[in-house]
């Protein structure tokens, strides 16, 4: 075994165009080419897809960037729109910050390229939420640049064909990963390299269930050639993630539901959320300070757990019927909705599934009311 955190080939690296050739021959026949954001060079569609696509799957994307696309067509639209008409088109798709940092980096086309999307790749590296590799990704689809990328199938690619062990996220493994995928690169198309190689990882050199029978790099994989495609890449070590409990306030009154700003970053920022407050604090008291409200005995509904890249979220909502509001209570940062409207606005996904529970109660009770046992 290799000690843990290194990296090692079977054999020496060679520069082949034999890697690039079989691919897009492969990519011609079997790869993805009707998908919402390709057969375009226009840079912003590109661009909106690689952020939606960072850390979420293809099929998951695919309805938001339609919708997200035809509400913001151009770099324009994107700049000058309402941040919560943003937040609420993304709602669902998670990593708020993507869609804040897609925004930010619109108003600086703007700004600093009269609304075209810059061509150098230092240029793109420059806005928010763009790395190295969406850099790539993006001049390459839309100008045809000559630059490597290293997203996860990328990276899973390279590790099992060239046998690079060790666990991705490792610095000086990444930096090999980095240099097999430059050394790689054809000397033309490629765009279609780029997406040829992408649709490998994604559809047949997969991570639980590898096709390396239809692959057609396997002749020269060194992974299969071990016999052990599944060790690479190596996993992430583990970590022991924590469980972090929060109580949200489900404040009702007449139909409508109150929500707050959250603040512009971290978890949610920018979105609408309910009232927190953790466990121990008295929610009847909290509302009458924080909200002007008063209101009966608060109900403990079903508990709901939300998981993160970094903690588990265990959340216990409590339903707290407003009996009076104070007339000056309505402060900014927060908002009375219908429950309609309110899982239609910027909100975060267990938000909407708690809203959910209340419409879905909602309904029962109103055919209980008309259609007595």
């Amino acid at each position: 075994m290799w000690p843990p955190g290194t990296y090692r080939s079977v054999s020496p690296i060679k520069n082949s165009p034999e890697f690039s050739a079989r691919l897009l021959a492969w990519h011609k026949r079997h790869g993805r080419h009707d998908l919402p954001w390709q057969n375009t060079r226009d840079a912003y569609r590109i661009w909106v897809a690689e952020i939606m696509l960072q850390q979420t799957q293809v099929a998951a994307v695919i309805p938001y960037y339609l919708r997200f696309i035809e509400r913001f067509p151009d770099i324009a639209a994107l700049a000058v729109a309402s941040q919560d008409d943003v937040l609420r088109l993304w709602s669902g798709l998670g990593y708020y910050s993507r869609a804040r940092n897609l925004q930010r980096a619109a108003q600086l086309v703007a700004e600093r390229h009269c609304g075209v999307f810059p061509r150098a790749l230092k240029d793109i590296e420059a806005l928010p939420g763009i790395g190295r590799s969406t850099a790539a990704a993006v001049a390459a689809f839309a100008y045809g640049t000559r630059a490597a990328i290293l997203d996860g199938n990328v990276k899973r690619v390279l590790a099992r064909h060239f046998a690079v062990a060790g666990f991705p996220g490792d610095k000086r493994v990444e930096n090999r990963l980095w240099q097999l995928a430059e050394e790689q690169l054809p000397p033309r198309a490629i765009g279609r390299y780029t997406q040829a190689i992408m649709d490998l990882g994604a559809t047949l050199c997969t991570r639980a269930r590898p096709a390396c029978a239809e692959c057609p790099l396997a002749q020269s994989c060194q992974a299969l050639a071990l016999g052990r495609v599944r060790d690479f890449p190596a996993p992430r070590p583990a970590k022991a993630v924590p469980t972090r409990a929060t109580q949200m306030l489900l404040l009702v009154r007449a139909g409508e539901l109150l929500l707050e700003k959250r603040p512009p970053s971290g978890i949610w920022g920018g979105l609408w959320s309910l009232p927190e407050i953790d466990d121990g604090t008295d929610a009847t008291r909290h509302c009458r300070s924080h909200y002007g409200c008063s209101i009966g005995a608060p109900q403990r509904l079903a508990p709901l757990a939300h998981g993160f890249t970094h903690f588990k979220l265990q959340i216990q909502p409590l339903l707290c019927p407003v009996k009076k509001l104070a007339p000056t209570a309505r402060a900014p940062g927060q908002i009375w909705l219908s429950l309609e409207e309110a899982h239609g606005a910027a909100i975060p996904v267990p938000v909407r599934k708690l809203i959910e529970r209340l419409l879905a109660s909602s309904k029962r009770d109103r055919l209980a009311h008309f259609h007595p046992s």
